[in-house]
């Protein structure tokens, strides 16, 4: 039973530690192929926000964004993700490589990464699901998490959005 008990004490340590940091979920009117279209290619990517994007579809590809219109892809603003799985169409995960130099948090990006998942649903829709996983207790990273809480539930409203014009035209 002692042992037992370790293990669940370890467990839930690891989890506190490498566990979903949060979940931001949203249903998007479109199929699942259409949203994976978004957020696996260059064109679609812009959809999520930024002014400027390039997809490297692969494992150990990178995705390059830039959210302002002021400077080149691939300059001091861009972000770089590294892709570590993905299964179309239905999982990619990523983990920032390079922030922007203006990003505030100069250590807490280091060791979050995120799962994105889609999951076909009746009526030719798709559930979006973004976790993002291994922020630190620190202030730093909590305030990050705070302002990626924010920033990929608006990106899931941006992907709505897209497909919500679309049926209207």
């Amino acid at each position: 039973m002692k042992a037992l008990l370790v293990v669940l004490v370890l467990w839930t340590s690891i989890l506190a530690e490498n566990g979903v940091s949060f979940v931001n979920e949203g249903i998007v009117d479109a199929p699942i192929e259409e949203v994976w279209k978004i957020v696996s290619t260059s064109e679609g990517y812009r959809v999520l926000g930024p002014a400027q994007a390039e997809v490297d579809l692969r494992i150990g590809g990178k995705i390059r964004a830039r959210y302002g219109s002021d400077g080149p892809l691939g300059d001091e603003e861009t972000i770089e993700n590294r892709i570590l799985a993905f299964e179309p169409p239905t999982m990619m995960a990523i983990q920032i490589e390079r922030p922007p130099k203006s990003f505030p948090f100069k250590e807490a990006w280091k060791n979050p990464w995120s799962v994105l998942t889609l999951k076909p649903l009746e009526g030719g829709r798709t559930l979006v699901r973004a976790a993002s996983l291994g922020y630190g207790s620190d202030s730093e990273s909590d305030a990050m998490r705070k302002f990626f809480e924010t920033g990929n539930q608006q990106v899931i409203q941006n992907i709505k959005k897209h497909f919500s014009r679309e049926k209207a035209e």
